[in-house]
This record gives structure tokens, sequence and C-alpha cells, in this order.
């Protein structure tokens, strides 16, 4: 889109800096590239709320995908999303927290709220809660879906579930007693979904990665497959199996095993996704800064802009508005002063536009997003920050 620049200008005319935005429109757009595989294959979606953070928005999503409900991350959030009326929720990350049981086991009681475990721990701590609120808890259980070559070799993957092989999940589920109840399964490929193979200047690099994804592919088939059947042949048939994520929706939306895949990211095209080959998003959102310095020719200095996102790698944020704008190498983004270069010429005042490495950490520094159609706010969602929350800190 050739006109963003001069339209989010003409959009965010007269707002206080630093804003974020999303384009509504290229939101819209985003959806039917990532939504019409998994349909095409007969799953259903599931939103990623930690790639959101914003309650108006996620409802926008649900409402445009016919999405199945919500994955979400932290009890507290899964029970302010129910009290807003959402009924189909996966907390995928465990928590052995009283308080957060308790939250659960309370939403349990309006909605379909289940939890994810991996071990006998989770599912005492799951099981005394239920019993306090008098109600049942349904039960996903995590699966490592990484990828292992050789048995003494490198593990490709997160670190999250123990659980490598169908009698390891058996034996989990064939633990899960009333007031819990088995519900299905949880396997994240992250090799292949979170993996950027199309980063600029690691072309070797890019070429190995494209080679784990190609190999492990088949495996994690095939471990699904077999945790699966194992579980039907002892009557225990999951409800749903849930995996894959905005990076592999054309390889996850191809697995038989999956009832369902994740999306979250890919609608808002955070920064990370520009680096997956096969991959093409319209970037979505993003954040204005204000010029306020011009040290030199062609370099330009605004106010604010060090948005740095979590995990290994290139966690800054990327030079978006106007076209050719870049950050300098010896400054990058800055808590308080973000340095650019740009052959655009740029009066002080004006606004220049950034994207976050990832999607939902960009609600953290937030209170609201602004919806921008075409050159208009068309309104403005708070944030889970905006409306006091603050899930993970």
């Amino acid at each position: 889109m050739n006109d963003a620049y001069p339209r989010y200008r003409r959009a965010l005319a007269g707002e206080r800096l630093p804003a974020a935005l999303v384009d509504v429109d290229a939101v819209d757009a985003n959806i039917p590239r990532l939504v019409e595989p998994i349909r095409a294959a007969g799953k259903a979606v599931r939103i990623a709320t930690k790639s959101v953070r914003c309650p108006d928005l996620i409802e926008y999503l649900v409402a445009k995908t016919q999405a199945i409900g919500l994955m979400t991350y932290t009890a507290q959030e899964t029970a302010m999303l129910v009290e807003r009326g959402h009924r189909d929720l996966v907390l995928a990350y465990p928590t052995l927290q009283a308080a957060d049981l308790d939250a659960i086991a309370r939403a349990n009681k309006r909605a379909t709220a289940a939890l994810v475990v991996d071990c006998v721990e989770h599912l005492a701590a799951a099981e005394a809660a239920a019993k306090r609120a008098g109600s049942t808890i349904p039960i996903v259980i995590d699966i490592d879906m990484s990828y292992r070559p050789l048995a003494r070799g490198p593990h490709l993957g997160v670190r999250r579930s123990p659980l490598r092989s169908p009698d390891a999940v058996l034996a989990l589920a064939e633990k899960i007693r009333a007031p819990l109840r088995f519900h299905g399964l949880l396997g994240y490929e992250a090799q292949i979904a979170g993996l950027g193979d199309a980063v600029p200047s690691s072309f070797a690099t890019n070429a190995v990665k494209r080679a784990i994804k190609r190999r492990s592919e088949p495996v994690v088939r095939a471990l699904r497959r077999e945790c699966v059947q194992a579980l039907r042949a002892r009557d225990l048939a999951p409800s749903i199996v849930n995996g894959g994520g905005t990076g592999s929706v054309a390889s996850s939306a191809g697995d038989e095993s999956l009832t369902e895949i994740t999306v979250g990211s890919g609608f808002l095209a955070s920064g990370l996704f520009d680096e997956y080959k096969g991959l093409t998003l319209a970037p979505a959102a993003g954040f204005a800064l204000q010029v306020t310095r011009h040290p030199a020719p062609e370099i330009y200095t605004c106010l604010g802009g060090g948005y740095v996102a979590s995990g290994a790698g290139n966690g800054a944020p990327r030079a978006w508005l106007p076209p050719g704008i870049s950050l300098l190498g010896a400054e990058g983004a800055g808590e308080v002063q973000t340095p650019i270069h740009s052959k655009t010429p740029l009066a002080l005042g004006d606004p220049i536009f950034l994207r976050h490495a990832k999607a939902g950490e960009l609600a953290e520094h937030f209170d609201e997003y602004l919806l921008v159609r075409g050159e208009r706010i068309e309104s403005r969602a708070k944030t889970y920050r905006g409306l006091g929350y603050c899930f993970l800190g």
C-alpha cells in the first residue's frame, strides 16, 4: 500500500504521539489468507489472545473468522474473557497457583475453560480447585512436538512439555478423574510455526531452517496421530486436537489429526512474520513517533520508540513508514529517543511509523489502539493495559 504513509499521517493528525494504530482494512486482507486454508481442510480456527490483548479487537476477529473460541495465556485473563461472554477457551500455559485455578474452576460454571497440563502435579492442583468450587475443569494435555533427529542430538523446538510419546500422554490421561475431565490435546510445533526462514542476509541459515521444517513435519504428524490412536484405543477420544500457528498454517491444515489451528499474530502481521517464506501478509499494526530533532542530513530523531520484543534474536522494532526509513545500527530504538535515516524529507513534528517485532506485546505499551480505515480513525479500542489489566506483571 504505497499510500499508507499519507493516509496514516492524515488519520493521526492532532493525535498525541506516541500512538498505536491498527489498520482494519489490512486486518481484513490478512484474515482470508490465514483462515481459508484452515477452513478448506475442514478445521476450526482458534484465536490466540496473547497476540492481540485488546478485547474489542479479539471480538472483531472471532466474528470475522467464525472462530470456535480463544486460546488464552493466563487464568485471570481467561476469567475476564468469560465475563465478557466468551464460552470456549483453552488456557495454554499451566499454573499451580490456587487463586489462578480457583478462577478457572469458577469460569467453568459459565463456560468451557479448559486447562492445559503436562504432569500429575498440574492435575492435583486443578483437582483441588475444582473440588473447592464444586465445578468440573476440562483438561487438555500438552505434547512436546520438538524435533530430535538424533537420540542424543539437538532439541529443535521449545522447552515446554516433558511428554514426548503416546505412552506418556496416555499415562497422564488415565490419571484424570472427576471433578476433572479429559478434553483434548495440544501440540505446538514451534520449529515449524515459529521459525522464520526468510531472514534477510541469512541465506545459508534460511536453508537450514527450511530443511528442519521439511524433516520435522512428518515426525510431528506421526506423533499426533499415534497419540490420538492410543487414546481412542482406551475410550479416551479427544474432543479437540489443537496445533499450529501463523507460521505453519499451510502445513498444519494438512495434518489429519488436528481438529483446530490457533492463529493470532498473523492478523496484525507483526515484524517477525516478514521473515517467513511463502507467507505474504499486510502489515496491519504499528506505532507512530514524532520527529523532534534533525541532527544531520537525512537523520531525524524521534521521541520514544524502544519497544523491544521478548525472546532470543532481533526483538527490535521494524522501521515501517515513510518507505525507505531505517534504524541506525549504532543506536537502534531507544527508550526515550530513536534516530532514523530517511531519504524522504521530514519536518519537525512529523510522524514516522515503526512495527513491533511481536504482535501482542505492542499492547503492553499503549492504552488504546486507533482503529484506522482509509485515512480516518474509525474507533478507539482499549487494550488490556488501557482497561487496567496486567496479566503478566
